[in-house]
């Protein structure tokens, strides 16, 4: 009996790699940025199509939209707490995230930036998923 085809472990150092490099310079919009990336992550999508072990894909997917909500965070700076209130975030989840002593990865798990920046946001923008749904 053979073992399912799976994802190599450099897969996942290979995808820091590629978001250091396209955010190399700052300033770049969300939509520039998920257009890089795009082009990419449809070129690893096509040659680990054939995995059977789906998670380290599903986790790629999961780091790639978080890093992309801190990077939003960050372009946002003092006008966190309008841009949460604007997408449809209680004002108690804007207040408390937008006030809170943590960093922009940590408030990237959040879920007032998950109901701001859910996954269908990052689809319409062109962001394709690499694990089937």
């Amino acid at each position: 009996r053979q073992s399912p085809v799976r994802v190599a472990s450099i897969c996942r150092s290979s995808v820091a790699l590629l978001w250091r490099s396209v955010t190399r310079t700052r300033g770049t919009s969300i939509g520039a940025l998920v257009a890089e990336l795009r082009e990419t992550l449809l070129g690893w999508k096509a040659y680990f199509g054939i995995a059977e072990v789906l998670s380290p894909l599903r986790e790629i997917d999961k780091w790639v939209r978080r890093k992309l909500r801190c990077y939003l965070w960050k372009q946002w700076g003092s006008s966190g707490y309008r841009q949460l209130r604007k997408r449809g975030v209680s004002v108690r989840e804007a207040w408390n995230t937008s006030k809170s002593a943590h960093g922009p990865w940590r408030l990237s798990k959040t879920p007032a930036l998950a109901i701001a920046l859910p996954l269908r946001f990052f689809e319409t923008m062109g962001l394709p998923s690499l694990a089937p749904r």
